[in-house]
């Protein structure tokens, strides 16, 4: 593990998430896949990640105080032991809601073996027992790509939907905790700690 030193003085909150980082070809792919859905499609309101800050969310903390990074690591840790590097795939496009106007372009995570699963399950656990809360959905690993601002964008998700994309296949071999600040030119991502599997 290698963490990030952040102040912990007292009131100091932290905007937080453990995520898997992806390699700079499937970033940029699906970069060049949302630059065409912008290109072809300028007047939809929406949201759009820069492609160096995309990722997948393994477990999002929300607010949390400083000085409670230490423990987080440490479940990370404990999260991670014992098991090894493994390939995931990034293939397929769709949209949340699955049924009426879509609010969020996702791309899809094809985790075959379930070791991603694993990981976000026992990080969940371990994460409880330091006292953070359990998530309260099923986890649906996903690649945000848009978030749509206008039920009006009804066309760039049904084009989203239709066009193919991948397949990506890559190795995750660690997994970080990341701090997020929110600003005009979007979220900014800042590693704390880092986890190798």
């Amino acid at each position: 593990m290698t963490m990030k030193p952040v102040g912990d003085e007292k009131g100091l909150s932290l905007r937080l998430f453990f995520a898997v980082e992806l390699p700079g070809d499937v970033r940029e792919a699906a970069a060049a896949h949302a630059s065409r859905l912008r290109r072809d499609f300028p007047e939809a309101r929406a949201s759009w990640p820069r492609p160096e800050s995309l990722h997948l969310t393994l477990k999002f903390l929300g607010e949390t105080e400083a000085a409670r990074v230490e423990s987080l690591s440490s479940a990370a840790t404990a999260a991670a032991a014992g098991l090894n590097p493994f390939t995931l795939t990034i293939e397929g496009a769709g949209s949340f809601p699955p049924r009426g106007a879509a609010r969020v372009l996702w791309l899809g995570v094809r985790d075959e073996a379930g070791q991603l699963s694993r990981l976000q399950l026992r990080l969940d656990n371990e994460c409880a027992a330091q006292g953070f809360p359990r998530e309260s959905k099923p986890y649906r690993p996903h690649l945000t790509l848009a978030r749509l601002r206008a039920p009006h964008a009804a066309a760039l998700s049904d084009e989203h939907r239709r066009t193919p994309f991948g397949p990506h296949t890559f190795q995750v071999s660690d997994f970080v905790l990341m701090r997020s600040e929110l600003g005009p030119g979007g979220s900014r991502y800042t590693p704390l700690s880092r986890h190798a599997l």
